[in-house]
């Protein structure tokens, strides 16, 4: 069960017709042990690499994430409850940019779904990434966004392509191999993408 939680000042909100108002709140890690911590040691999350983690640990990872000027941590909200775990960060400055050729304007992003609460729903994570990107490429020195999901996640990977991204190289990154990919600014904004 989640705790009801205080709104706090999102950096972007988003109204999404048939869904619901998405925020983009930057994660206090404190105060959003409670939801983060069982959500990236399930066993749905083990691509995220911290199943083994202990609160501590958590806490710890996310406290340093808040001390950089390049990687940030975020939930997102649905009318008010978080529902996803999303981080940004600076390719040049992440073990990544070692593994690919940095452009100008690449920015990557992590993303985890929290677990899903009663039926699934078709869109949820369409919408969710939808917002964030939206958010994310409100900046506009930011001309491409890179992720890299585990090249066995074959459900993260075709979702990113829905969304527009396009398949890169697999590439070998400390404690995992994966897919790079990339979603260039130009296909986001098109009117038909899903």
């Amino acid at each position: 069960m989640t705790p009801d939680f205080p709104t706090r000042e999102a950096v972007h909100e988003q109204v999404i017709d048939g869904f619901g108002t998405v925020r983009v709140v930057p994660l206090d890690p404190a105060a959003d042990l409670d939801v983060i911590y069982p959500w990236v040691t399930q066993e749905r999350a083990r691509f995220w690499g911290m199943l083994d983690a202990t609160r501590e640990r958590v806490l710890e990872l996310y406290e340093f994430v808040g001390t950089l000027d390049s990687h940030h941590a975020f939930l997102l909200h649905r009318d008010d409850r978080p529902v996803a775990l999303f981080q940004s960060y600076d390719p040049e400055f992440d073990p990544v940019g070692e593994c690919y050729e940095v452009r100008p304007g690449d920015y990557g992003i992590h993303l985890m779904i929290g677990p899903v609460v009663g039926e699934p729903e078709p869109g949820f994570t369409g919408a969710l990434l939808t917002a964030f990107l939206t958010y994310v490429l409100a900046d506009p020195s930011r001309r491409r966004i890179v992720a890299e999901p585990d090249a066995r996640n074959d459900k993260a990977i075709a979702r990113l392509v829905r969304a527009g991204f396009e398949p890169g190289p697999e590439i070998d990154l400390p404690g995992k191999r994966a897919r790079l990919v990339f979603l260039s600014r130009e296909t986001f904004e098109q009117p038909h993408r899903r």
